[in-house]
């Protein structure tokens, strides 16, 4: 009996889908829109900064204005400031260099030293005596960040200058550290042509000579994730989630604004819709510097039935769907894409990878999906830099990727054969040995299992 009034719930939700699916258009405008005035007035996100904060209120001010009710889920974190930072060539000849410290580098007093190539870090790839230098890192380095700061502090290493893999005088800011340690050296992101000039003038014998410093800090930091729940007929749950933090040298358009303004948009298109099973929609801090924010979402679920989690980090139009290594979704997802009139040309994926709010809801034994959703590389080169702003993301990149997003999310709410489940530990570190991200999660700290 209680099956069939779940197919009878299932079959009176169907009926509203077409509903929310027409109204994605306006909704993605509307997002959009939102993360304009976001992006411009607030610009950077950084986990703890003033700015991130006022974004967050921004942002429940604007889901407020629809008629949704965010609920804000503060928490603490082990955070870091950026402050100023100085990088300087000294020799052949006084210039300043293009560079900012990557997170959790510590205060280091004006220094000033020789450069010596270090090429990939491995510990065969420095002189007999690095004391008192600093380092020149490839950005085709195959090591963890934990890894090679701590071989260059064991050798006696002052700074590391990592070059950046982007040209064009690109930045990339990032974290040192996904467990919050501050790092026993600075690093600096340097720009690509100005550390392949070093390494020229290296190979030639020619002395180089920099001068650093660093005030930038770690420090603890409070901070907080948005929810907003949309219930369904059945307490079973399809949980969207999307970090709403950036770095600061950009406005984050791209890395995670496009994320934000897509839950967005499915929030504003599920306003007063029946639905089958309920959404929730989780806007996360703390993203960059370790996945902070959706580790603490996935401390909180308990016992709760969740049929899926969706990540929504950086995703353009998507050419495919991944069920990240958990085969039981599959069967679903092909459901879902052989419905459509004209199917995703990569079809359903199923390959697991680290590195975003999916991987602590993973943990938890909860299924999760992304997307194969590439944005256009004149756009996507410049995330995490200063070019990484709003006019980089055309509306219709929104538009488009969050019409398939809405039907995924969609499908999953009023696929009958799916239920509610969560792996056990012993399955759910089967996805991540099978596809060798054990070995990555475990030089960063991050590895739960034995």
């Amino acid at each position: 009996m209680a099956k069939r009034i779940l197919n009878l719930l299932f079959a009176l939700a169907l009926s509203h889908g077409a509903l929310v699916a027409q109204s994605f258009d306006e909704s993605s405008r509307a997002a959009h829109a939102m993360l304009t005035r976001l992006c411009d007035d607030f610009g950077g996100r950084v986990t703890g900064s003033e700015q991130n904060r006022r974004a967050l209120e921004q942002l429940a001010t604007e889901l407020r204005a629809l008629g949704v009710e965010p609920e804000i889920i503060s928490f603490k974190m082990p955070g870091w400031e950026r402050r100023v930072d100085k990088a300087e060539l000294v020799m052949p000849f006084a210039r300043p260099l293009r560079g900012v410290t990557i997170a959790y580098t510590q205060p280091l007093a004006s220094t000033e030293a020789d450069v010596v190539d270090i090429k990939g870090g491995q510990p065969e790839d420095y002189p007999a005596d690095m004391r008192g230098k600093i380092a020149l890192l490839s950005p085709s380095t195959t090591l963890q960040t934990r890894d090679f700061v701590r071989i260059a502090a064991e050798k006696g290493a002052k700074a590391i200058l990592f070059i950046n893999r982007e040209g064009g005088g690109q930045l990339l800011a990032r974290t040192g550290s996904f467990i919050g340690e501050a790092l026993p050296l600075p690093v600096f992101s340097i720009a690509q042509e100005e550390g392949n000039w070093m390494k020229r003038l290296l190979e030639r014998g020619k002395p180089v000579r920099v001068r650093l410093e660093a005030t930038s800090r770690c420090r603890e930091v409070d901070t907080a994730n948005l929810r907003v729940v949309f219930k369904g007929k059945s307490p079973e749950r399809i949980v969207v989630g999307a970090h709403v933090d950036s770095w600061d040298l950009g406005q984050g358009a791209l890395d995670n604004g496009l994320g934000t303004a897509q839950l967005f948009a499915l929030a504003h298109a599920l306003r007063g819709q029946e639905l089958a099973r309920t959404v929730e929609l989780h806007w996360y801090n703390g993203e960059e510097q370790g996945l902070w924010g959706s580790r603490h979402a996935a401390a909180q679920i308990g016992d709760s039935p969740i049929v899926a989690m969706i990540n929504l980090d950086m995703v353009g139009v998507p050419i495919g769907v991944n069920a990240l290594g958990d085969d039981s979704l599959v069967p679903a997802l092909e459901r879902w894409n052989k419905s459509l009139a004209t199917p995703l040309p990569k079809g359903v994926e199923n390959i697991n990878w680290f590195g975003s709010d999916h991987t602590p809801y993973q943990l938890a034994g909860v299924r999760t999906i992304t997307f194969n959703a590439p944005i256009p590389r004149e756009s996507v080169r410049y995330y995490h830099d200063l070019a990484d702003t709003i006019d980089k993301l055309p509306e219709k990149i929104v538009v488009d990727s969050t019409a398939t997003i809405g039907s995924v999310l969609l499908a999953l709410v009023n696929d009958r054969e799916l239920s509610a489940m969560r792996r056990t530990p012993a399955e759910t570190e089967k996805i991540f040995t099978t596809f060798g991200i054990d070995r990555r999660m475990r030089a960063i700290g991050y590895w739960p299992f034995n």
